[in-house]
């Protein structure tokens, strides 16, 4: 480790207030939990830090985190052959019995031939004996779809950590000497994938047929939740200055979402929606507040919490300052808006996703041009001074109408914006965010295709162009490019991953597939059929099959469902499943 690297490691430490350390040698089964990007984007990761806690609060666990070292240090890193090390302890991944991988980005997956490339592990599972670590896959890219990592992975956690930990240990810290009996124990566990056990078999033109699975494990393994949040915290457990979030203490409100938006892969595979009680949340802000003056609160819909503003009074009662992760336009309320003002909030993000009644009604989105408007206003009103509004492209049966629909709104929108700037003497800006509609698995989209990309090219110059006529407002959105592999990563099979050594390279995704006789239209852009055996199906969200296709019909009809409720069973998570309606 270079003098530079070693300085920022102890001031990173040193940063973390409460940050765990270890004797090295305590016997404990050791634990290498891996962030496939840098220590920024980590150690902004709610779902990271709260594994790290769950890890290390054992007495027989000891879990140390490596991140992808930023780009100087990266090529510091490879032109002098050092191994990637810890950050607790300087020890390099070799030194772990377990090298735990948590992925919530598909685009990371390129991060991880880096990786093992500084670690001197083999990237294949098949070409690692029993003196090698275990490699496990956890994170939300993991229960969305393992496939493309099949080959990489020894075993893959589907679902979240809470559940799955203690069985999972278990198991491990038995050290059994034989690698494929341990496999064989761990494929019994629920919620825990051995790919090695599951062989799928394609068709001529490619589609899966079917997956064979050994005989004693499942023919699914069933995604695990945690029932109760109050059972288990999740908070920043380490603060850490670096980061996006570092200057706040981020505490989860709430997991799951009810409002049933049909491309949101999140949506859907982290039903059912469960809420924390009061008095676990204010148990966590007063922890919280002991480290940072603003409370960072997490959750899809943070403004769905059905006692908010009363946790909002709470905090600040305490003297503490909030920030909110996510806002609903049609749950925002004057008071709600008051109390970001109140806590220096300059700018607040909404989600319009599309111009139109129309594609908001296919999407479910749930809102309407007068409620966007309505909030807009209350924004505006309320002192809010910058508004960045989200939107997606590429639907599926977009029109040119719904494109114009997307200036016409934001026109609107910005002389609402002009107009409280105007009073207050001082005019804010007005940015949109506009990406490329990616159909994800589990999702009623996923027999959808991908729009092609020049298509998508020609919508974003009409936008960019009528947008940059708007006083006030600008425009980014996401590289097409980069939006295409996450498609492509997304709802690839097993044998995409032995494209992704090549891909950490640098070569083309269009040449590449060419190289090695893959289409990549038959991964992207291609519609699917109803019948059609989908690669991720290995896994059983709890969601059924049948409701996401009723879902994708009536998107294609622009019927809208109403947000799923307590008792609710007609998608499966909380009960059998009923007719769609």
């Amino acid at each position: 480790m270079s003098k530079n690297r070693y300085h920022n490691h102890k001031l990173r430490l040193q940063q973390e207030t409460g940050a765990i350390f270890h004797s090295w040698n305590e016997g404990r089964y050791r634990i290498a939990l891996v962030y496939p990007n840098t220590y920024h984007q980590g150690m902004s990761n709610l779902g990271f830090l709260t594994v790290y806690q769950l890890l290390n609060q054992r007495d027989d666990c000891l879990c140390e985190r490596f991140f992808l070292p930023d780009k100087d240090e990266l090529a510091q890193t490879q032109r002098s052959t050092s191994p990637l090390v810890s950050l607790e302890s300087e020890q390099p991944l070799t030194a772990f019995d377990l090298i735990a991988f948590s992925i919530s980005f598909e685009n990371d997956y390129l991060n991880l031939p880096v990786i093992f490339n500084l670690s001197g592990i083999p990237f294949f599972s098949a070409e690692r004996d029993q003196f090698w670590p275990l490699v496990l896959f956890g994170g939300v890219c993991a229960f969305i779809n393992p496939e493309p990592l099949a080959d990489i992975v020894d075993l893959v956690a589907i679902g979240e950590a809470e559940p799955l930990l203690p069985g999972l240990l278990d198991v491990l810290l038995d050290k059994l000497t034989d690698r494929k009996g341990c496999l064989q124990k761990l494929a019994q566990l629920p919620g825990i994938y051995v790919p090695k056990f599951y062989t799928p078999v394609y068709a001529e033109t490619g589609e899966v047929t079917h997956l064979n699975s050994e005989s004693g494990v499942p023919v699914q393994v069933r995604r695990q939740f945690l029932h109760d949040l109050d059972l288990s915290a999740s908070r920043s457990f380490i603060q850490a200055e670096e980061t996006e979030f570092g200057n706040m203490a981020l505490t989860e409100v709430s997991r799951g979402c009810s409002r049933g938006c049909r491309f949101c892969a999140a949506g859907f595979v982290y039903l059912p929606p469960r809420e924390r009680n009061m008095d676990n949340l204010l148990e966590q802000v007063d922890k919280g507040l002991c480290q940072r003056d603003r409370v960072g609160l997490v959750a899809a819909a943070v403004s769905d919490y059905s006692n908010i503003q009363e946790l909002q009074r709470g905090i600040l009662e305490r003297n503490g300052q909030i920030s909110m992760s996510s806002l609903r336009l049609d749950a925002l309320t004057v008071e709600e808006i008051e109390i970001l003002y109140q806590a220096g909030h300059k700018s607040v993000a909404i989600a319009p996703e599309a111009g139109s009644q129309r594609l908001r009604d296919f999407i479910n989105k749930g809102i309407s041009e007068e409620q966007i408007l309505a909030s807009v206003k209350m924004l505006a009103d309320g002192g809010i001074k910058n508004l960045k509004l989200y939107f997606i492209i590429g639907f599926p049966g977009e029109q040119q109408s719904d494109i114009e629909a997307i200036i016409t709104l934001t026109e609107s929108i910005s002389a609402i914006w002009r107009e409280a700037g105007r009073k207050r003497g001082q005019l804010g800006s007005l940015t949109l965010s506009v990406n490329p509609f990616i159909p994800k698995p589990f999702t009623p989209f996923q027999w959808a295709g991908m729009e092609q990309e020049k298509s998508l090219k020609k919508k974003l110059r009409l936008l960019q162009s009528a947008i940059s006529q708007i006083p006030n407002t600008r425009m980014n959105h996401e590289s097409i490019r980069a939006a295409i592999l996450q498609t492509f990563l997304s709802r690839g099979d097993r044998r995409i991953g032995q494209l992704l050594p090549q891909l950490a390279d640098g070569v083309n995704l269009k040449q590449l597939c060419k190289k090695t006789g893959l289409t990549l239209d038959f991964y992207v852009t291609r519609e699917r059929g109803i019948e059609e055996l989908f690669p991720w199906e290995v896994i059983d969200q709890g969601v059924k099959r049948i409701y996401l296709w009723q879902e994708y019909q009536k998107a294609q009809q622009e019927k809208t469902t109403s947000p799923c409720v307590a008792g609710c069973t007609r998608c499966g998570v909380c009960g059998e499943q009923v007719s769609c309606c």
